[in-house]
């Protein structure tokens, strides 16, 4: 039996595919090759839909009717209907066997292939969770317990959301996790909820007469009045000269001190959730002169700096409406 993981450069979800593979083939003699596709000529001669594609034989068990040859991500649904990156071990299982498992594929992602920067999240489709399965009431639920408490909800503050879709507050949590609309820590408790934070970061986000929180970056922070529909003071420093840097909104109209900060949106090659991709790498700085300095300092961060007027729609844009009904 010979086994082909066709990827991308960098793909994160590649060395998962292989780990998957050999806990499926439990010692059964085959060959497994890593190969990684650099156009769309050679995915299309490979047959590969997406990284990581998974030949047996020459066939991709995994293949969805009208499936056309990809760069972008491949994306599997598991057990319980999760979007995930990888097949599922009982469906590798199957595969093997020789049964088709072409259900257990969604069909591609962009999240692999070379793109432009996701600024607003999820490769342009924004922070606002589905209303369905639960996605959404859960979500919501969290985002106003950090604005009224400034720190996440014990996941089981959220079990009647979750019941109200038949699902477990586990269940929806992992699932808005592996969707990117939040991050959890190794026990299942929420570490983060775009724009939040419970870890510390670089952004301290007043709320009105309310608590104080930590954000994401410098963007979320900038969307924590539009989605509130709140007054808020941002404080924040400059990455290089460490000087303070504070935006206020008032009625929904912005202060920036000092006047001529900008702010600097970038994204680290590889992908993966935006906490780690992008946070660290969207800041406030006082000046074009601070931000170019930081851009030579870091030149494997693809990247451009924004104005004001820019950095406050795209805030706007990305959390305006993530409470809405």
């Amino acid at each position: 039996m010979r086994i082909e993981v066709l990827t991308v450069a960098d793909c994160p979800n590649a060395r998962p595919a292989l780990e998957r593979i050999t806990a499926a083939l439990a010692g059964r003699p085959a060959t497994v090759e890593v190969v990684e596709v650099a156009d769309e000529d050679e995915a299309a001669r490979r047959g590969m839909r997406g990284s990581p594609t998974i030949l047996i034989d020459g066939i991709d068990p995994f293949a969805q009717p009208g499936a056309v040859p990809s760069l972008s991500c491949r994306l599997y649904r598991d057990a319980v209907g999760r979007v995930v990156g990888v097949p599922s071990e009982a469906d590798l299982r199957h595969a093997l066997a020789g049964v088709s498992v072409a259900g257990a594929a969604v069909g591609p992602s962009d999240c692999c292939a070379p793109q432009p920067l996701d600024i607003v999240g999820r490769a342009g489709r924004g922070r606002r969770a589905p209303d369905e399965r639960g996605l959404r009431a859960v979500h919501q639920q969290v985002l106003w317990a950090f604005a009224a408490t400034g720190t996440a909800p014990e996941p089981q503050a959220l079990e009647a959301a979750a019941s109200a879709a038949g699902r477990s507050a586990g269940e929806v949590l992992a699932e808005l996790a592996e969707e990117d609309f939040l991050t959890l820590d190794e026990q299942g408790k929420i570490r983060g909820a775009y724009p939040f934070s419970t870890v510390p970061t670089r952004h301290r986000v007043r709320i009105g007469d309310g608590p104080e929180v930590w954000s994401m970056c410098a963007i979320d922070a900038l969307g924590i009045p539009a989605m509130l529909d709140d007054d808020v003071v941002i404080s924040s420093t400059d990455p290089v000269s460490s000087e303070p840097i504070t935006v206020r909104s008032t009625s929904g109209s912005l202060h920036w001190e000092p006047a001529s900060t900008v702010v600097f949106v970038g994204q680290r090659p590889g992908g993966g959730p935006a906490a780690t991709a992008c946070c660290d790498a969207l800041n406030f700085f006082t000046s074009d002169e601070t931000a170019t300095v930081w851009m030579r300092n870091h030149p494997d961060v693809p990247r451009r700096v924004v104005s004001q007027t820019d950095a406050e729609h795209i805030g706007r844009q990305t959390f305006g409406s993530l409470l809405a009904p």
